[in-house]
């Protein structure tokens, strides 16, 4: 068995490369089992829980919660790029997957913890709630659990990418879309597993089975700390638990193959080696485009998925915690379209697959802001929830098609500095529209104006991708 601090395989001049075969059943496994973990965070605190904790129920405004999401971003745009041409200098990958979800893990708690000690219970589904009325978190508080959310996610964050640039050594070409759709589906079975343990810390209850036993949830409240309380602040400390559980196959089992010993890390080369990423883009044909394009469909996807949560309450009337049930039910069908677009990759290439999805995106988004009752609502859910595995399925086995997998853990790198540059843009855009309209509007009109932004960036990833050459794999076109 692997350790975190054991050396894994043989050394590997930086210079030779190794031919790819599939790692053993465990590891892939293991592998795919963080996308099941990380998923958790993603669904819990960046599209269920946080933002309506802190907007719905601590009364802070979207333009604030926008400004510490986009502090995340920029964060990531600094360092992150610079630790991927530093990991790819050693090729080493996995450390830093590990340090920075166990920083994600205890940051996520935190909130919980501050939330409970240091702000009011009140909100949806609190025990026992304050009498209080109009009210608006300010201060220390509002500054620490601002800053928890902001290591919380940039460390959820600066994982992604060595995650990602661990696929090359899993899987040969022929299948990493497959393993990579696996992942994700995989990842959405994560995020209702996450959901559902969640939820009974939130309201007492299971989705459809209703109310649990108050000795089950006494007991439950008694082991897991800081969530007697209820409500969507209870929900935190249990995710922070629950992420970094499911992240031990992957600290415990997966391995860097390709390891370069002995060789001394100079980080001012690191520095320099993200300006020649960024230069290099133009040795692969196609590679800066779909940079760019990322950028917009990113910038789309974070906004809808981090601000999801607040549409269904202000623009669908979703109350009571009906929110996180329409979260709970609308993953399902994206567990149940990864793997299949997963497959479509592999047959018609990752370009197209992902120009389809791309597509779909725009109509449904369109779909969303005309719909005018629920029902209507739930059906382009499900819709958006079978394609939405797409992105992250097609998006890694594209960039794998037009960059050498030696390459990878550095362009992988400049992805996210993509899409956190997206991020920067995005919640700053949906919050000046819902601020801004909603005093002439009224709330409602709003949410579904800012869609409106959302759906503009999804159409201009579509025009980016149609440039992006189409190769099934490197080197090879479809």
């Amino acid at each position: 068995m692997a350790t975190l601090a054991e050396p894994i395989d043989v050394d590997v001049p930086a210079d030779q490369d190794v031919p790819v075969t599939e790692a053993p059943t465990r590891e892939r496994l293991s592998w795919a089992m963080y996308d099941f973990s990380n998923t958790i965070f993603s669904m819990n605190i960046t599209t269920l829980f946080l933002a309506a904790w802190i907007v719905h129920d601590m009364g802070v405004s979207n333009i604030r919660f926008s400004i510490a999401k986009s502090l995340v971003s920029a964060m990531v745009i600094v360092s992150i790029p610079i630790f991927g041409a530093i990991s790819d200098t050693t090729r080493r990958h996995k450390p830093w997957v590990v340090w920075f979800t166990i920083a994600s893990c205890i940051a996520t708690a935190a909130i919980g913890v501050v939330g409970q000690t240091m702000a009011p219970a009140i909100g949806d589904s609190v025990r026992s709630p304050n009498a209080l009325t109009e009210f608006h978190l300010v201060g220390t508080p509002l500054l620490l659990i601002l800053g928890a959310y902001v290591i919380a996610d940039y460390a959820y964050q600066g994982a992604q990418p060595f995650y990602n640039a661990m696929l090359p050594d899993l899987a040969p070409q022929a299948t990493r879309g497959a393993l990579s759709g696996f992942g994700t589906a995989l990842g959405y079975v994560g995020s209702i597993a996450g959901v559902l343990i969640a939820f009974p810390f939130f309201n007492g209850t299971l989705p459809i089975v209703g109310a649990l036993p108050s000795g089950f949830m006494h007991a439950l409240t008694s082991i897991v700390p800081f969530t007697k309380l209820g409500g969507r602040v209870s929900t935190f400390v249990p995710t922070g638990l629950m992420f970094f559980v499911f992240s031990l196959p992957l600290m415990l089992f997966c391995r860097d193959h390709r390891p370069v010993r002995g060789k001394k890390i100079d980080w001012s080369k690191g520095f320099k080696e993200v300006f020649q990423t960024i230069r290099d883009t133009k040795k692969h044909p196609g590679l800066g485009r779909f940079i760019l394009t990322t950028f917009l469909y990113q910038d789309a996807m974070g906004t809808i998925i981090g601000y999801m949560a607040l549409y269904a309450i202000y623009a669908m009337g979703f109350k009571g915690g009906q929110d996180v049930l329409i979260f709970v039910v609308l993953t399902i069908p994206a567990v149940l379209g990864s793997y299949p677009l997963g497959k479509l990759v592999d047959r018609i290439g990752p370009r197209n697959t992902l120009l389809g999805v791309l597509i779909s995106w725009v109509f449904l988004l369109i779909a969303m802001v005309l719909v005018p009752t629920r029902m209507g609502f739930w059906i382009v859910g499900v819709l958006i929830g079978f394609i939405f595995g797409g992105t992250a399925t097609a998006e890694r086995p594209l960039l794998l098609t037009l960059v050498p997998d030696e390459e990878a853990g550095r362009f992988f790198s400049l992805l996210v500095l993509s899409s956190r540059a997206a991020a920067i843009l995005g919640p700053v855009v949906w919050a000046f529209a819902v601020d801004g309209l909603t005093p002439r509007y009224g709330a409602p009109f709003a949410y579904r104006g800012a869609v409106v932004t959302v759906a503009i960036a999804m159409l201009g990833s579509v025009v980016m991708l149609w440039g992006v050459p189409n190769k099934k794999r490197y080197g090879v076109p479809a």
